[in-house]
């Protein structure tokens, strides 16, 4: 492995990393379900699938590689599945809104 190879591969792992760490603060910081979803469903997909593209990077085509790029197909089929089932299940189950939103496009949609 040449050094240009493992400083682009450190480089999106620590990239992954920023984005993980933003999706946690959101998860905290932000005021109700739906917006916490937004933001750790934005921010950790990226993230960790820019971690997975780092391994791949690191590892090259061997078995290492190719699970890390499998993984990050997968999390990207699934996690906006995931968060859009979670969504609408709270909301179904009557989660209010924050009072600041503007707009409710399931109750406006009648479901």
């Amino acid at each position: 492995m040449n050094s240009l190879q493992h400083t682009a591969g450190i480089i999106f792992i620590v990239i992954g990393l920023g984005f993980d760490v933003f999706g946690c603060i959101g998860l905290i910081r932000l005021p109700d379900v739906y917006n916490r979803l937004q933001a750790t469903t934005k921010c950790v997909t990226l993230g960790t699938c820019s971690i997975l593209l780092g391994a791949f990077v690191l590892k090259g085509l061997g078995a290492t590689g190719v699970k890390a790029m499998l993984a990050a197909v997968f999390l990207l089929l699934t996690s906006p599945v995931a968060a859009h089932a979670l969504a609408r299940g709270a909301h179904k189950s009557g989660v209010k809104l924050w009072s600041k939103s503007v707009v409710d496009k399931y109750k406006q949609d009648g479901n």
